[in-house]
């Protein structure tokens, strides 16, 4: 699967718009991108987009950045990942026909005759991938200039992430008055995002034969005052500038032990905690370890010294910001007045985390609009009915037109 170098991007002036939307999307649907694997899908885009002669091209990484340069008063960006988290039986990708059973009933309801595109990244993201990289060729006099970002490991780890690197060595390309990122939101509007952390609560023991337990002190047994503390903790609904935004504060991964007959010296419980745009980063992290823990990405162990985690050891190993919802600059009102008057749809909180929180950060509003379902992104049967993609062409076309 080391993905498909002979991979060629384009469309038929002469075809339908549909038609055009959908071979672009089949185009790189067809191209396995699981991170870490996005180069060649990148090498392709980058073709397609030198084609354009309105377009200024310029890469960082796997990170492309293309820009317009018509002479307007306001910027707009446009930003899609290449990438997608590992396949599950779900590659390569394939049309569904109206009636197939692979075609889930919610994505039925509503496109009862409608095709349906089936497979790994159809929703998270490369149908908002293949609307821009339509959008990119075909809108040569919009009202705003435009920046399109396609970028590389968006499912992994921050320090990876394409449009962060590209934001801390060349500022200058990710400039604009408003940013739009195309994760799934079945074409409505998604503000702001949760902030996430993720860390391991450890709990030391002294080693010893399990014949002999009490020579030794259980770690994991100690552990079990940590699933207390998360068992207790009630996650909250918080609104925030109008939305709602859901948190969450879980054990994802437990570690502990070195044999079957071997008493544990150390336990560690991964946590993740995902936070309201309420609450900045640090004052996130002084809720669950105290303002003055030391804790940092890369700085080893230290002990909590309050939050709900006070007293255990703790280890950093992922931490992104919140973002606010977004929605006060003009740009983003017209956008959302648009949004409503076509789909009847008010905007919504963003519950995971995207890249709108690296937008607000650099003091770009952003917001998160894109085809597809977001419940359906990671699932082995993600799929996209192609109506999306015309959806939000036509909205985006029309706005920025």
């Amino acid at each position: 699967m080391g993905g498909m170098n002979e991979l060629e991007i384009g469309f038929s002036a002469s075809a339908t718009r549909q038609e055009q939307l959908n071979g672009l999307m089949e185009q790189i649907m067809g191209s396995y991108s699981v991170s870490d694997d996005e180069g060649p899908l990148t090498d392709a885009v980058e073709v397609f987009l030198q084609r354009q002669p309105h377009l200024t091209v310029r890469r960082h990484g796997d990170t492309l950045v293309a820009s317009t340069n018509f002479g307007r008063e306001r910027r707009v960006i446009l930003a899609g990942h290449l990438d997608t988290v590992p396949v599950i039986d779900n590659f390569p990708p394939r049309w569904l026909e109206p009636g197939d059973p692979l075609i889930r009933e919610d994505v039925a309801a509503g496109h009862e005759q409608e095709r349906v595109l089936w497979g790994r990244g159809a929703t998270d993201m490369k149908g908002s991938d293949a609307v821009m990289l339509y959008l990119a060729a075909t809108l040569t006099d919009a009202k705003y200039d435009l920046t399109y970002v396609f970028y590389d490991h968006e499912e992994v780890a921050a320090e990876k992430n394409g449009l962060r690197k590209v934001v801390e060595a060349h500022p200058d390309w990710i400039s604009g008055d408003f940013a739009i990122i195309g994760e799934p939101t079945d074409c409505g509007i998604e503000g702001g995002c949760n902030g996430t952390m993720r860390f391991d609560v450890i709990t030391h023991g002294i080693a010893a034969h399990s014949a002999r337990a009490w020579m030794g002190k259980n770690a994991i047994h100690a552990a079990a005052e940590i699933l207390n503390r998360l068992n207790a903790y009630e996650n909250r609904a918080i609104e925030v500038d109008g939305l709602t935004y859901q948190e969450g504060l879980n054990a994802t991964l437990i570690s502990g032990g070195k044999g079957t007959n071997v008493i544990p010296d150390e336990c560690r419980v991964h946590v993740n905690y995902r936070f309201a745009p309420d609450k900045s980063l640090a004052e996130a992290k002084a809720l669950m370890i105290g303002a003055d823990a030391g804790a940092e990405l890369g700085n080893g162990e230290h002990v909590a010294t309050g939050g709900v985690f006070e007293g255990f050891g703790i280890e950093m190993k992922d931490e992104s910001p919140s973002a606010r919802p977004g929605l006060t600059s003009p740009l983003a009102q017209s956008l959302v007045k648009l949004v409503r008057e076509r789909t009847g749809r008010d905007p919504l909180a963003k519950l995971g985390w995207t890249d709108v929180a690296r937008f607000s950060m650099l003091g770009i509003p952003a917001v998160n609009l894109g085809a597809g379902s977001p419940l359906l992104a990671h699932k082995h049967d993600e799929q996209l009915p192609e109506s999306d993609l015309l959806l939000m062409a036509n909205l985006l076309e029309d706005w920025l037109k």
